[in-house]
């Protein structure tokens, strides 16, 4: 039942068949416990480790090596077989490795879990494990306690819970009894609920158990994390349809073999032989291997720029997203509230202006100054109605300052966030709680509740204590230190805070709160509100006698209103220029949160996110078709006051579009869109573990820019990755022309399988590597991102593996079959030496796109210098050390034959050069 706020507190009870004194007796608790079940979060449909090494044995590439490895062994040739399973092995277990460290997301949503809660049954308060809560117990809660399961309240005193991580609501939220009945509300609204795995930072209260387990929100959330489909990254996609793409063509290779072969009566053992050797050619064995170690090595290239990769695939699908998906509160800005404006009457200050910096210091350490310095205390007396409002601000507050030397950051809030950024901004002037308590301590205090929305405290003061910047304090009240002996102060909410006051500061004097003064108060309070700025009142009063008991909330009468106090959780400095280039990356920046419209509409601004079409909320989203879902989300950038499943539903209908969508949070209640997204980014600082388990990637700095950092390095991945495909399979291309077109010259096996193996891992695995660290190209992030379903052929690789894959067959079996009509006994090295060497001339040409090699630096990438040597060194080994002779059947070639090899691999690099000149001219840009 999804509408307990809606039911006043007797009829909640009733329904739960519970009472608010008493609470269950055991035997129905028991009953309900077997009826409900335990009070935690279930794990379905968790992957076992047997199924997930399962999945990667049965993906289609590792399936041709397998029988590829199968036949070769039935042939007798257990080297090509044994070489081929190890590197099934090798990708299995990485791949293995990474999914199973996937699948704990669930343990870390378990953690959440309370496990001892104070409850009424039968009369008594006993303490009691969570797991045993059942719908009707009533709970007991206080600050610092987590909120066992979802309930109603009954009782608040002062009562705030912080439900950021499930709603996205940076600020606590103040809770009551009263029912609100009517229309439908989204979470961060329903003030008489507290929710499973939430935190009590201030006040008691007393709650009926509503909903336990999995019927919970956060059980809501939990089933929407498993219920999210896992979608394969782009490089999975291209790779899979590659993969079969490989299988038919190897078929046919077969198949044509076999016709040729019967056609010219070759021998049956032959057939066999050839066919295995042209099958091998076909499929790039080294591919799964050194996709995954590019991926690898980017993600370590990405921790050294804090950016932890989670799941191996999502380096190269960072490259590919379309849209970004960001929380707001932690992620787009710093999750701390901060004083940006304070409004006195005829006079506002905006914190962030130049000439008002100087003013407020940024250090807070305690041993800078314990009261202000002389050039604040002259703005401090220039300025007497900001010198009472800061002070009002810090007196009337529970909020601390806590300093750590330890720490970068020196001071941290304890308590209200609110309260804290008062503290904090009274403290950048000068005005320490710990200096105004010595000279005006708390007496009395009428604590905060949500029906007055304000707070008032009571203030003796110490007359023989008085500073100079002390007394214009009390000028301010028209009063003399030796006529004054007490002090109130209050501050709240804009509007209630009128309520109760008759009089307004002005400058250095009082006048009457008349309805000229009113107005402009209350314009001022509307237009920080359309800036989505949280706004707070301060006021105060002399009191000649200090009141007792109850009497304590008569002080709220006849006050004198200073000012407001504007702030907001600022946005985080450096995402507006992270922002600014994922724009130039054809990247769409989309910011979903659960705060306000108006909140999330400054944010927007401030860093520059589209507004144009629209703040859309969770209840505009539910009124929506799913065709009007997908239309909105293709124009609409920032939704607000969204719930986990409406999060969820926006990362889908972008995905149905055809988008490539990463996802930034730090919450529970992201979890679910981290899971379904192309990429999951959970933040690492502020980041729950929830979220960390259920993304690809985590930040560990918890900068946005980091995000954008690590796009670029995906792209480039990416990149490198085709590189590294265009190259091998040019190379296997011309493998094959090889042994295609030498039964067609009446010549013997062209290429033995094993030589073929040494190519396709050795030649193409060492410099496929030293490729996937090759540098940006020019242009990585002023491009768009090249389209999600792009074939993997596209943009020219198809073209250059038939053309130049032709050229490289041609030139080695061009040569073999002259030293082979010549009758010289190394035909067959020339021609394995000439295809290997011309392989090295083409990594060198390729290393770069559109420039010529040496516009990029010859020796930019030490690492493929280094390959294209060992290798070349290795193939010379092959062909003149006895021991590796035997093994690969070759044969130690003359000097002069070794050179016409090498001359003849330089006209591949030669070619390909002239190919992108051409392509520059056409295409300057």
């Amino acid at each position: 039942m999804g509408t307990w706020y809606q039911q006043d507190t007797e009829e909640v009870l009733n329904i739960l068949d519970t009472s608010a004194m008493d609470g269950l007796s055991d035997e129905i608790a028991t009953n309900r416990l077997e009826q409900y079940g335990p009070n935690e979060l279930e794990e379905r449909g968790v992957k076992s480790p047997w199924l997930i090494l399962w999945e990667q044995l049965t993906e289609t590439m590792v399936v041709i090596l397998i029988i590829s490895a199968v036949i070769s062994s039935i042939l007798g040739d257990l080297k090509d077989a044994v070489a081929i399973l190890a590197i099934v092995v090798i990708n299995t277990l990485l791949g293995f490795r990474q999914e199973y460290q996937a699948e704990k997301a669930m343990a870390a949503l378990k953690k959440l879990a309370v496990p001892v809660v104070k409850v009424r049954r039968g009369g008594h308060v006993l303490e009691i494990s969570s797991r045993d809560l059942v719908p009707g117990d009533i709970v007991l809660l206080e600050a610092g306690n987590l909120v066992p399961a979802d309930c109603r309240i009954l009782e608040s005193v002062n009562m705030r819970t912080q439900e950021a991580a499930l709603t996205g609501e940076s600020e606590p939220v103040s809770k009551s009894s009263q029912a609100q009945p009517g229309k439908s509300l989204p979470l961060a609204e329903r003030y008489n609920m507290v929710y499973m795995g939430t935190l009590v930072t201030y006040g008691r209260g007393i709650g009926v158990v509503a909903e336990t387990g999995m019927r919970t929100e956060l059980g809501n959330i939990a089933e929407l994390i498993q219920s999210a489909a896992q979608e394969p990254t782009p490089l999975q996609q291209r790779l899979n349809r590659l993969g079969k793409q490989l299988a038919w063509v190897a078929l046919g290779l077969v198949i044509l073999v076999f016709l040729l072969g019967v056609a010219r009566g070759e021998e049956l053992r032959l057939l066999f032989l050839t066919a295995i050797s042209l099958a091998v050619a076909a499929v790039p064995e080294g591919l799964p291997a050194v996709v995954t170690i590019s991926l690898a090595l980017g993600a370590r290239r990405m921790l050294r720029r804090q950016a932890l990769i989670r799941k191996l695939p999502a380096v190269e699908a960072l490259g590919s997203v379309t849209v970004i998906c960001s929380d707001k509160t932690g992620t787009l800005t710093e999750n701390r509230m901060t004083v940006t404006v304070i409004d006195l009457a005829e006079h506002r200050i905006d914190l962030s202006e130049e000439e008002t910096r100087g003013y407020f210091s940024e250090n807070l350490e305690p041993s800078h100054s314990e009261t202000p310095g002389h050039q604040q205390l002259a703005y401090l007396n220039e300025n007497p109605a900001l010198t009472v409002m800061l002070a009002g601000s810090v007196l009337c507050n529970d909020a601390y300052l806590e300093y750590d030397e330890n720490t970068s950051q020196r001071f941290h809030i304890v308590g209200d966030p609110t309260e804290g950024a008062l503290m904090v901004a009274a403290a950048r002037m000068g005005l320490r709680r710990e200096a105004l308590e010595a000279i005006m301590p708390r007496v009395a205090e009428a604590p905060f509740d949500s029906d007055r929305k304000r707070m008032t405290t009571l203030h003796e003061l110490k007359s023989e204590q008085l500073e100079g910047w002390q007394e214009t304090l009390l000028e301010l009240l028209n009063l003399q230190p030796e006529n004054l002996r007490l002090i109130a102060f209050t501050k709240g909410a804009m509007d209630g805070l009128l309520e109760v006051s008759d009089r307004v500061w002005v400058q250095n004097h009082i006048e009457p709160l008349d309805a000229g003064w009113r107005k402009r108060i209350e314009d001022a309070n509307e237009r920080l509100a359309m800036e989505g700025v949280r706004v707070l009142g301060v006021a105060s009063r002399a009191v000649d006698d200090q009141p007792e008991g109850d009497d304590v909330f008569k002080l709220e009468q006849g006050l004198i209103f200073i000012g407001l106090v504007g702030m907001i959780d600022p946005a985080r400095a450096e995402v507006k220029q992270a922002v600014q280039t994922c724009k130039m990356a054809g990247i769409r920046p989309i910011m979903i949160t659960g705060d306000h419209p108006l909140t999330a509409r400054y944010i927007a601004r401030e860093l520059e996110i589209d507004i144009e079409n629209g703040v859309p909320t969770g209840n505009d989203l539910d009124r929506m078709s799913a065709q009007e879902l997908e239309e909105t989300v293709g124009k609409v950038s920032v939704f607000a006051r969204v719930s986990p499943e409406h999060k969820l539903k926006i990362v889908q209908a972008l995905q149905n579009r055809g988008q490539i969508a990463a996802m930034t949070g730090d919450g529970v209640n992201d979890a679910p869109a981290l899971r379904q997204a192309d990429i999951g980014v959970a933040m690492g600082i502020t980041g729950t573990d929830v979220s960390k388990e259920a993304s690809d990637m985590v930040l560990l700095d918890d900068n946005f820019a980091t995000i954008v950092a690590a796009v670029e390095e995906g792209r480039v991945i990416y990149d490198n990755i085709r590189k590294f495909i265009k190259y091998t399979f040019t190379s296997n291309a011309g493998e094959i022309w090889v042994m295609i077109l030498a039964p067609f010259l009446g010549m013997p096996l062209a290429l033995l399988p094993l030589q073929i193996l040494w190519i396709n891992l050795v030649t193409d695995g060492l410099p496929g590597l030293a490729l996937g660290i090759e540098k940006a190209e020019r242009n990585t992030m002023r491009r768009p991102p090249y389209p999600p379903n792009e074939n993997i052929f596209a943009r020219g690789v198809g073209r250059d593996i038939l053309f130049i894959g032709a050229l490289m067959g041609l030139l080695s079996l061009g040569v073999g079959f002259w030293y082979w009509r010549m009758g010289h006994p190394t035909w067959q090295t020339m021609v394995f030496t000439t295809l290997t060497l011309s392989e090295m001339g083409y990594v060198l040409a390729i290393r770069s796109n559109r420039d010529s090699l040496f516009t990029i630096g010859v020796f930019s990438n030490w690492a493929l210098i280094g390959a294209v040597i060992l290798t070349t060194l290795l193939q010379i080994a092959v062909v003149y050390v006895p021991f590796l002779q035997s093994i690969f059947e070759t044969m130690a070639l003359p000097v002069r034959d070794l050179g016409i090899a090498m001359l003849l691999s330089t006209s591949l690099f030669i070619v390909v050069e002239l190919q992108k000149q051409l392509m520059r001219r056409l295409s300057p840009k």
